[in-house]
This record gives C-alpha cells, structure tokens and sequence, in this order.
C-alpha cells in the first residue's frame, strides 16, 4: 500500500486492453513527432476509444474514437497510456 493509503495505480496501455473493452485515454508517450500525429488523430487525453478488434498476431489494433474507426500498429498503442478501462462497453 502507498503512503497516501490508497493501493498503488497501475499502468497499462492501450495495447493491453482486451477487445470489447473501452477506456479514457490518459497521456501519449514517445517521440514528439509520433506522439502529437496520434493526438491529431484523436487520441488526446481524456478521450473515450474502444477497442473494436485485433489482427489474430495483435497487430494492427481497430479503435472506435470521436465516432470514427482508427486502426493503429500495436507498437503505437503501447505509448498510449490509458485508465478507467471498462468492459463490453462502447464510447
């Protein structure tokens, strides 16, 4: 347990969460070029995506986002941090 009292967050990215499963979008890591071309997409924090389906080997990863579908390489979704992640629930 933390000093705060409260059990410690963990991190997980967007590459992680299952499909079926949606979540708010908490901070894009990475080099800068890569990061501020995936916040233009719409991955900015606090928004809502869903994970529609993933290619049998993981790679690309469909998301639903802002009412659009994106598909993105999984090595990209790893440096999108995420939180209150939700199960079988779309944006």
């Amino acid at each position: 347990m933390s000093t705060s009292g409260r059990a410690p967050k963990t991190t997980r990215t967007l590459a992680e969460l299952p499909v079926g499963a949606t979540a708010t979008v908490e901070r894009v890591l990475g080099e800068r070029r890569l990061a501020i071309r995936l916040m233009e997409l719409g991955l900015v924090p606090g928004t809502s995506v869903h994970v529609e389906r993933k290619a049998p080997l993981g790679d690309p990863v469909e998301l639903s986002i802002r009412g659009y579908g994106l598909s993105i390489r999984r090595a990209d979704a790893d440096r999108i941090m995420i939180g209150d992640a939700r199960e079988g629930e779309s944006p």
